[in-house]
């Protein structure tokens, strides 16, 4: 029995069955000239479904007859999927034609996937990513999750270009991108500098940006984790996966929250926020079958660090890259604080021996350095002790030879790109400090 639209605010849509309500997470289709798709949230008792409006639908009216699909949201699998752009629903955003065809696989987004019960974990391998602060102070292990954490304007989609064309290259993993929330241009510059430099080939990319409505904005991330799980799983691929902005899937997810009325949590976000980074970053995962390893920004709202949103996607991380204004503003790039940037995979076993070492040495320098600031602003750098002065300067050094050109910015700037390898690095910081 078909059931009828009670209600419509906004994106919300009360849909009364009066038998066999659908289960929460299924499409259910408004009888209409563009069969709108609606979206199952939750049930209230009475057979009342509350469903979202996923394309935003604006010609739905109240008493429209609405009928179940028996499936939840079903994207497209597969290798025709590769080189295109999708939406959080598997349609094409790049104007080429459908993904469709009895030959292609599909699968429900929002089923979880069974959990791996006989994985154990390889040696760690680490990939070179050519910039030296990355590969020295937060190394790029595969199957771990970097987060990159800064307000707007430090760098972040600059950082994860770069990280996209250097890692892609080599071509042995396939790369995905999804795009939440943030800007169009962005997305069409990311899409460029792949088409630039032959990227496509191995890689699939979702986009929801900050036109869609917080439907799709909040779907778009797990369509992309949904994807990449597939080619993990079934094709026994390593996924490299790359998400801008995570910060924005938490705010879409409070945005629905919003209009569903739910009560909000002490730190102003939705009530599961906490939940709602812990499924997607538990799926974005590896197994016996492949690897995913990911690199997520992490926009700060008023560049507070302590935002309840960032720390709880922060907790998730294996590494923390932190992009600060203050090092921006001296012509830093990228501009990375050093001192506030960590990662729990810089260890002997991990990195060895010689990077560890230097690691604890240069941390040592870097806060010494910042100490040293506050005297030197009061007295001067001339009357430290000759050993201060000779910390303090290797701590400049060190500071500037992180800096670097990046190459994704050399059709704006005109300056070539570096790429260093990790021996490079090592060896440039040795220079320094030793």
């Amino acid at each position: 029995m078909a059931g009828v639209i009670v209600s419509i605010k906004d994106l919300v849509v009360r849909v009364q069955f009066d038998a066999d309500p659908p289960d929460i997470n299924e499409l259910v289709v408004v009888e209409n000239e563009r069969k709108t798709e609606l979206l199952v949230d939750h049930l209230e008792t009475g057979g009342v479904a509350f469903c979202l409006n996923i394309r935003t639908d604006r010609t739905i009216l109240k008493g429209a007859p609405v009928q179940r699909t028996g499936r939840g949201i079903e994207i497209p699998l597969g290798e025709p999927t590769i080189g295109r752009i999708l939406d959080a629903l598997g349609g094409p955003l790049d104007g080429q034609p459908a993904i469709e065809g009895e030959n292609i696989r599909r699968k429900d987004i929002l089923k979880l996937p069974g959990r791996s019960t006989n994985f154990s974990v390889a040696k760690p391998e680490i990939l070179e990513t050519g910039i030296k602060v990355i590969d020295f102070l937060t190394p790029f292990v595969k199957g771990r999750k970097i987060g990159v954490i800064g307000g707007a304007g430090v760098g972040k989609t600059v950082t994860t270009m770069e990280l996209i064309n250097n890692t892609a290259k080599s071509g042995g993993s396939l790369s995905f991108f999804a795009g939440i929330g943030e800007r169009i241009r962005e997305g069409h510059e990311l899409w460029d500098t792949l088409r630039e430099n032959d990227l496509l080939k191995n890689t699939v990319m979702f986009f929801a940006q900050m036109n869609e409505n917080p439907v799709q904005r909040s779907l778009i991330g797990i369509s992309a984790t949904a994807a990449a799980e597939y080619f993990r799983d079934e094709q026994h691929k390593d996924i490299l996966f790359f998400a801008d902005n995570m910060f924005r899937y938490i705010q879409a997810r409070n945005e629905l929250s919003t209009i569903l009325d739910q009560v909000p949590n002490e730190g102003g976000y939705e009530p599961t926020v906490f939940s709602d980074v812990k499924v997607l970053q538990d799926r974005l995962s590896s197994n016996e079958n492949g690897s995913i390893t990911s690199v997520q920004t992490i926009y700060v709202p008023a560049d507070d660090i302590s935002d309840p949103a960032v720390q709880f996607i922060q907790h998730e991380m294996d590494s923390i890259i932190v992009l600060s204004r203050k090092v921006a503003e001296q012509g830093i790039r990228p501009a990375v604080d050093l001192t506030l940037t960590s990662s729990s995979l810089l260890t002997p076993e991990i990195v060895g021996e010689r990077h560890y070492v230097l690691s604890v040495q240069v941390q040592a320098l870097l806060q010494k350095y910042e100490s040293l600031k506050g005297i030197i602003a009061i007295i001067g750098e001339n009357e430290l002790s000759p050993s201060d002065r000779a910390d303090y300067a290797k701590a400049k050094k060190l500071i500037a030879n992180f800096s670097q050109n990046m190459n994704v910015m050399t059709k704006h700037n005109g300056i070539p790109g570096d790429f260093f390898t990790r021996e490079e690095t090592l060896k440039s910081i040795e220079e320094i400090i030793v």
